[in-house]
Order: C-alpha cells, then sequence, then structure tokens
C-alpha cells in the first residue's frame, strides 16, 4: 500500500514547489485555514498555549470512552479483543467487528493525518513515521492508568501527553536525538512491565 501511494507522487512530498511528472512546477499554496488546524494556539491562562491538536485529543478522547464504555458496539469490541474464541463462541460477529475496528482506526489516523500535514505544510506518507513508538507508549501507558488493566481511551489520552510532555522538555534541554530516542524506549519499557503486572495481577 505504500509502494502504490508513492506512485503519484513519484515517492515525493506533496508541498508548494515540488516537482509534477511532466517537469513542471507546483505553485499553488495550502489556504491559511487548513495551516492553522496544525499551527494555531488558543489562550488559556497563557497566551498561545493550548495547539488546535490538543482540543481535537481530548475532543476524540472523550467521544471515544463514551463509545467503547457506554454503547453495545463498544463492549463487543472490547469483547472480541479481549478473547476472539469467547466472542465467536457467545455468537458475536467477529470478522464484522474486527473490520469496523480497522476502519475506526482509519479514520481517526486519516484525522492524524491532516493535522500532521497542516502542521508541517506539506503532505507526505512518510511524516507519521517517527511517531510510531510513540502513539505505541501512550497506548500502553494508558493500559496502566486509573488501574484499568485494558486498553482506554482517556488512559491513552493522558500516556499521549505524557509522551509529548516528556519529548517537549527533551528538546527544551538541548538533548541529542538519540537520547530521544532512548528515553522513549525506556517509556515503552516501563509501561510494558506495568501492562504485564497488571494482567498477571487481573488473572489472579
Amino acid at each position: 500500500l505504500v509502494g502504490l501511494q508513492r506512485i503519484p507522487t513519484e515517492g515525493r512530498s506533496i508541498a508548494t514547489g515540488m516537482t509534477m511528472p511532466d517537469g513542471s512546477v507546483a505553485n499553488g499554496t495550502f489556504g491559511a485555514a487548513f495551516l492553522a488546524l496544525g499551527r494555531h494556539r488558543f489562550d488559556f491562562f497563557i497566551p498561545n498555549l493550548i495547539p488546535v491538536s490538543v482540543v481535537v485529543l481530548l475532543v476524540l478522547a472523550v467521544m471515544i470512552w463514551f463509545f467503547l464504555e457506554y454503547t453495545r458496539f463498544g463492549r463487543m469490541m472490547y469483547a472480541v479483543g479481549s478473547n476472539q474464541r469467547a466472542a465467536e463462541l457467545a455468537g458475536a460477529p467477529v470478522k464484522a467487528y474486527k473490520i469496523w475496528a480497522y476502519v475506526i482506526s482509519g479514520v481517526f489516523a486519516s484525522i492524524g493525518g491532516i493535522l500532521l500535514a497542516a502542521r508541517l505544510g506539506r503532505g507526505d506518507i512518510a511524516s507519521g513515521n517517527n511517531l510510531l513508538l510513540d502513539a505505541v507508549a501512550a497506548a500502553l501507558i494508558g493500559y496502566a492508568v486509573l488501574g484499568a488493566a485494558k486498553p482506554n481511551a482517556f488512559g491513552t489520552a493522558v500516556g499521549a501527553v505524557f509522551v509529548g510532555v516528556l519529548l517537549q522538555g527533551l528538546t527544551m534541554m538541548n538533548a541529542p536525538y538519540y537520547t530521544q530516542d532512548f528515553i522513549k524506549g525506556l517509556v515503552l519499557v516501563v509501561a510494558l512491565v506495568f501492562t504485564f503486572a497488571l494482567s498477571d495481577r487481573g488473572k489472579r
């Protein structure tokens, strides 16, 4: 799929000044409203404190939390994810729920891609590659938040904020890039330890 996505642009980013397949140069510009999605900040006691992306994160986290915790569809997705075989024996359409899980995941990934493209001012399918480890760490940290012992939207949002603040702090301290990777790996290992510890406690 990644290869197919690279064909129209011949592997290049979609940006102002990019070379088109016919050799011409793209002279268009991104709209100010689109760029504001990734760059605008709201005032909250301190000027320019809260980015639009954080507001979107909070809104989506609340929506997902309500969907998973208080709807039949969401609870069934939890059931399929925790024990697929048991869900099948209970008569749940497991394949349908798995397909919907991928669809919903794709929708939210596209929202993240739009915000990232607005922040960078260009479209590139490889722009988010360095965020994969951050996303995994946030999800695993969320597993342990409030002792939920299961993946949950609120915990993942807390984990994402924690990882973001941690990396921003390292950047402000002028820490080398390889130090940031080491810290992210350490956070991931600690999150894994908490995850397995909570899983073992739940089994007992």
